[in-house]
């Protein structure tokens, strides 16, 4: 008689999966060769990390906390640095205009 496949169980099977792959962390690398008349035109090489955020960040990986584009946190440190900056340019053009205030005196 044939077994029957009950898919809770194979979802499962997936789950367990699933969790052992974010758990240790699976790489996948692979090189991509474009080439004409035998000529190598363009070498793309891939690499790609599937894991969990927190075996991620156990490994030393954590762009995406520093990264304007996926953190709230590296916007707001962007936003500030672009204030400093600001402030810094107007704090020299101040400067500048007093040395030449002074020299304009002196002179």
């Amino acid at each position: 008689m044939d077994e029957i496949k009950h898919p809770a169980h194979q979802s499962s099977n997936l789950v367990d999966v699933l969790e052992t792959v974010l758990d240790k962390g699976v790489v996948i690398a692979g090189d991509i060769k474009l080439n004409l008349a035998e000529v190598e035109l363009i070498t793309i090489k891939i690499r790609l990390l599937v894991a969990s955020v927190d075996k991620a960040k156990e490994m030393g990986i954590d762009w995406w906390e520093s990264d304007p584009h996926y953190s709230s946190k590296a916007i707001r440190i962007e936003e500030e640095n672009q204030q400093l900056q600001e402030r810094i340019k107007q704090l020299e053009e101040r400067v500048e205009g007093q040395l030449e205030e002074q020299e304009n005196k002196g002179g």
